[in-house]
Parts: structure tokens; sequence; C-alpha cells
């Protein structure tokens, strides 16, 4: 959990980065054999692409780091609850593990999709979610 807490904290250093560029505040890393191998954030709004979400960059580059598409020895930290594309594509990418902090209650995929991850996926919830959730609150609060 202490490894999880740390890798958390970069995710969120990611999402800072993405709310200092006025993007929807998610951050996320690839850890592999405890190095992290890619860094991302949301992008939806630089890029005026709606896929440009923080997991689908971060596992894009992850897979370019390690030469392949498949990410089973990886875990992915990511502050909020994918949504459903980006289970599929976690799930594409087969990875070992998925780490997120705060629930996405309106758009996170175990609404929608609960069983969208590959099945050997292991999922951890809720790591640092009380400093991930006041990040998108006070975002959202913030533009209103």
């Amino acid at each position: 959990m202490a490894d999880d807490r740390f890798y958390m904290k970069q995710a969120l250093l990611e999402a800072e980065k993405a709310r200092d560029k006025g993007e929807v505040p998610v951050g996320a890393v690839v850890v592999c054999k405890d190095r992290i191998i890619a860094r991302a954030y949301n992008l939806t709004e630089t890029l005026n692409d709606v896929t440009a979400h923080a997991e689908m960059q971060a596992i894009t580059a992850a897979a370019n780091a390690l030469g392949g598409k498949y990410l089973d020895e990886c875990t992915l930290y990511v502050t909020v609850e994918p949504c459903v594309m980006c289970a599929g594509a976690i799930s594409w990418a087969q990875l070992g593990r998925l780490v997120y902090g705060a629930d996405d209650a309106k758009r996170g995929y175990q609404c929608y999709a609960p069983q969208a991850l590959h099945p050997k996926t292991v999922v951890v919830k809720g790591v640092l979610a009380d400093e991930a959730s006041k990040l998108i609150t006070a975002f959202f609060r913030a533009r209103r």
C-alpha cells in the first residue's frame, strides 16, 4: 500500500498539470518493475480530442516504452475511476493492475460496464481518494 500511495501521488502531480492547463484534473502513471514508464494527464481540450483521457495517453506511452501492446506486468495508477472507454483500453492492454483514487459515480466504468476489464486485472480502489476527489471538486466548483 505504501508503494501504491507513492505512485498515486505521482498521478496527482500529473492531475495538477492538467488543472493548470484548464483540463479536467485527471492524472495517470504506469509502473513496470518498480519504475514509472509513462506519465500522462487529460489532454482533451488541448488536443480537441474526446479520447485524450489520461489513461489513454498513459497506455499509449507505456506501450511505446516497452515496445509492445500488452501491459500485463504493469500497474496503471489513475486519480479517478476510469470511464468505459478507458476500461476497454485497459482490458485490451491486459494491464496487470489498476489502482485508482476517487470513484466516478456519474461516468465510471463500474456504473455502465463493471465487467469491462480483463479478467486477470487486479483492481485496487480508493488510494488517496480524498485528495483526488478534492482536486476534481475544486476544479468544477471554480468553473461554475
